[in-house]
């Protein structure tokens, strides 16, 4: 598996790319059925949901006090059409592809939903 680019751009680009070609985006999820969040670096009072390109960088940080979750896989059409709109009403940002560290970006999702039409047209 490839480490993850230093460089935040190459990084983003890296996950529009992987996850269009995957048709899938992958999130980690425990047995109740809760996703990982974290608070937002920017701004205490905002949540992330972090998302990652593929399942190898996903699993990466199912451990210690992630380890109650496993990776799970978002089809694209799912994430686009109704994640990344649910995620704006409910004012959450999303995580690219963090590192085990959980550094990364944080982008407001109708951003990222515009990147991903792009790329589809």
């Amino acid at each position: 598996m490839q480490p993850l680019p230093e460089n935040l751009q190459e990084n983003y680009d890296r996950f529009i790319i992987e996850s269009l070609e995957q048709g899938c985006i992958w999130a980690l999820k425990d047995k109740d059925d809760n996703w990982a969040m974290v608070e937002s670096s920017l701004n205490s009072d905002i949540g992330v949901i972090p998302f990652w390109s593929n399942q190898d960088l996903a699993s990466q940080l199912c451990c210690d006090q992630w380890a109650v979750y496993e990776p799970v896989a978002i089809a694209m059409e799912e994430f686009l059409d109704d994640w990344l709109i649910g995620m704006h009403k409910d004012v959450l940002r999303v995580g690219i592809n963090w590192s085990v560290d959980l550094d990364g970006q944080e982008i407001e999702p109708l951003d990222i939903l515009e990147e991903f039409e792009s790329e589809l047209e």
